[in-house]
């Protein structure tokens, strides 16, 4: 024989069965509408923080002088081609001299030492010539420590 369902909170009065029947669905319905008290959100982080501007500024710099290089190259580059890869030297004549350019007149100077070359090595004691005053002696520092006083008194001596 089948026995009937029981209540699971046995209680002697029916008003008291209804106030926990209610207490009861409105857990119920608290439980469903409950939100989720975890925070799953990322942590916030700091604009500041997140942008490395000495990172920037270095990267900047390096990408400013690989331009230049870049540059430098290309500017090279077209002048091999424009040159057809001789040396550009700024003499736009003909590789060889003429001969007029060897037998153009020597200059006044070279006229001078020339002639000067061509007289006597003896002179006459009259002549006054202004030469210029020998350059002061330096004295010995070959020696270390005494910067050559010894070998000064020795000589003195």
């Amino acid at each position: 024989m089948r026995r009937a369902p029981r209540p699971a909170l046995p209680c002697g009065s029916e008003s008291l069965q209804r106030s926990w029947e209610k207490a009861y669905q409105d857990h119920r319905r608290k439980v469903q509408d409950a939100q989720p008290l975890v925070d799953a959100r990322a942590p916030w982080s700091l604009g500041h923080l997140r942008l490395k501007l000495k990172k920037l500024k270095l990267e900047e710099a390096r990408l400013a002088t690989i331009d230049r290089d870049n540059r430098l190259l290309l500017e090279k580059l077209s002048c091999v081609m424009r040159t057809g890869g001789r040396a550009e030297s700024g003499n736009h004549h003909a590789h060889k001299r003429t001969g007029s350019c060897r037998e153009s007149p020597p200059p006044a100077a070279w006229i001078l030492f020339e002639k000067r070359k061509s007289q006597p090595a003896c002179r006459s004691p009259h002549t006054i010539e202004w030469l210029p005053p020998p350059p002061p002696r330096l004295p010995d520092m070959s020696h270390s420590g005494n910067g050559g006083r010894r070998r000064e008194k020795r000589e003195q001596k």
